[in-house]
């Protein structure tokens, strides 16, 4: 899972932090001809110009502040660079894939626009490649370059094929269900049917030379954690068996942290089932990584601290869960375009999970970044006077931390109508907007809980809710379609519903209720647990048709940080 939320380090942080956008080649021949009725441009298509004005494309560019990145990497060995710098080149490639997981003809469409006679060329290859596609992603993915709508399920199904055709042809061939609900195949038609085709064969032309990569960097080391890593990755790349890789990559050790391969759902929005190819290519820092290592020791306790009963609590899954504080230094595919990750909790594979917990690793460099240019000057727009001052950096950073730790919380596989199943299964493309939010406000819980038992400063508590309150309406620029402004737009409708609140007309800011807020935040927690743990897909719908929306009030101030950018466009260096 990621954290989009913005947030700090209690520990030394370098704003410094961003990535660049891989520019998107040109599709070749062979690839054209292999893009089928399912992604083909309909008809109607008319890429001639833009779909939005010069005037809507400057706003939409204005909404990302570029910021150079460059983190001091001089304590590393020449090896060690060599290996990063050849990891680099991965990135790359999952960047390649990525760009046609959103959809086949991207690679077309960006030709287009850059060889053709369009109004706005610039602008709109700049804001092409800043968000994969011809889809603004912080406005539910409008067209902005032509008019074809982006598909639910993005490029991983057929553009035209419904859930009720998917789901009949399952019910139907009850033998195809592993492959067609598996997260490394897409689906294609066959005739008058359907048929999932591997990872490992669709996106060959990408995996194929990213496998050799990770083999040559395997050589390179002299880590043998990390030589186990990319020799067991590299050899994923080409059977679609990504277990015995994620499993090593939880044993990592050295400097070197790379998350390279399929690993979120957030782009099938048709049913959460598919991952989408990206790569973080970090670099630890031991002394602010031991400075967080302490509460990875607390998850017991907070599982079992949890507000509801026994049955939803989890103690299946392991509690190892290191935590890493790092240094972004290059990025590829899914981690690239629109909102950047400030951190991530990896593996989602439940099976590792239970064995040995998750990695979350922070991202200082990228986390600093928007502290500084976003989450620092929000306060005044969102809240009264006299409480806009109580934001404290470390409690950005602490509700990162919690929120990543939280992922590893609270229901992951379940027993339901007497089957062994897991939560994300059961609530399909609900999953990911009820776990992002469920992380948001189980780790602001776990975070009150550590200042019950004196491990952070009980006398600081309304500091932290202010903070936290602020940073819902950070996500909720994201789009509350998107699954972290989703997930935080429903926190905010139910602390509105407890009078957690109040909207001061004189100002038009809020008031916080911190005495209430404190119990809602205990209420929520425990109500997100029960719909995640009974699995109930019309339950979880039901909960987010009722909640996961905004009233007037919260438009209002989200409508007035136009002022501020709404997330940052990092770029880093090629190699070091």
């Amino acid at each position: 899972m990621k954290v989009l939320l913005i947030a700090s380090l209690a520990v030394m942080i370098v704003a410094c932090g961003g990535e660049t956008t891989s520019t998107p080649t040109p599709v070749d021949e062979s690839v054209a001809a292999s893009v089928d009725e399912a992604t083909a441009v309909p008809d109607e298509h008319n890429p001639a110009i833009p779909a939005a004005s010069a005037e809507a494309l400057g706003v939409m560019r204005d909404q990302f502040a570029i910021v150079e990145m460059a983190p001091d990497m001089s304590f590393l060995s020449a090896e060690e660079r060599a290996v990063i710098n050849k990891l680099n080149q991965v990135g790359v490639l999952m960047s390649e894939i990525y760009l046609r997981q959103r959809s086949e003809m991207n690679p077309a469409w960006r030709e287009e626009i850059a060889s053709g006679d369009i109004a706005n060329k610039e602008l709109a290859l700049d804001l092409f490649d800043l968000h994969f596609g011809p889809w603004d992603t912080l406005d539910h993915n409008k067209p902005f370059y032509g008019d074809t709508a982006m598909p639910e399920g993005a490029a991983f199904y057929p553009a035209d094929m419904t859930r009720e055709e998917f789901e009949g042809w399952v019910e139907a061939h009850p033998e195809d269900k592993d492959a067609f609900t598996s997260g490394y195949t897409v689906i294609r038609r066959d005739g008058d049917g359907l048929v999932a085709i591997a990872y490992s064969e669709h996106y060959r032309e990408w995996l194929e030379p990213a496998a050799v990569l990770m083999r040559e960097a395997a050589e390179m080391t002299s880590n043998a954690s990390l030589k186990q890593f990319l020799s067991l990755r590299s050899d994923a790349f080409l059977n679609d068996d990504y277990y015995a890789s994620e499993m090593a990559w939880m044993d990592l050790e050295g400097p070197i942290e790379a998350a390279i391969g399929p690993y979120e759902v957030y782009t099938d929005n048709l049913f959460g089932y598919k991952t989408a190819f990206e790569a973080f290519i970090t670099v630890k820092n031991p002394q602010e990584s031991a400075a967080l290592s302490k509460y990875k020791h607390f998850l017991r306790d907070m599982e079992a601290n949890l507000p509801v009963e026994e049955r939803y609590k989890n103690f299946k899954r392991g509690f190892e869960s290191p935590i890493a504080a790092a240094y972004q230094v290059h990025g590829g595919g899914d981690n690239v375009p629109g909102v950047q990750t400030i951190a991530f909790n990896l593996p989602n594979d439940e099976r590792v999970r239970e064995a040995k917990g998750a990695k979350k690793v922070i991202l200082n460099n990228v986390l600093g970044a928007k502290f500084d240019r976003i989450l620092n000057p929000m306060a005044e727009a969102v809240l009264v006077d006299e409480q806009a001052g109580l934001l404290v950096k470390k409690y950005m950073a602490g509700e990162t931390l919690f929120h990543e730790l939280a992922h590893s919380l609270g229901p992951g596989s379940i027993i339901k109508d007497g089957a062994e199943t897991s939560v994300s299964a059961e609530l399909k493309e609900l999953y990911t907007q009820t776990e992002e939010g469920k992380a948001d406000v189980m780790g602001a819980y776990n975070i009150l809980y550590m200042m019950q038992r004196g491990e952070m400063p009980a006398a600081e508590k309304d500091s932290f809710l202010a903070t936290y309150f602020v940073g819902l309406f950070r996500a909720m620029r994201f789009g509350i379609n998107e699954a972290h402004g989703r997930g935080a737009a429903f926190q905010y409708s139910y602390f509105k519903e407890a009078g957690a609140f109040a909207w001061d007309s004189d100002a038009e800011k809020f008031r916080i209720n911190f005495t209430v807020l404190e119990q809602a935040i205990s209420d929520l927690t425990r109500d997100i647990i029960i719909v995640q743990g009974d699995g109930d897909y019309d339950k979880a719908k039901a909960f987010l048709d009722t909640y996961a929306k905004l009233d007037a009030n919260a438009e209002h101030i989200i409508a007035s940080l136009t002022y501020l950018p709404v997330d940052i466009q990092p770029v880093y260096a090629d190699a070091l």
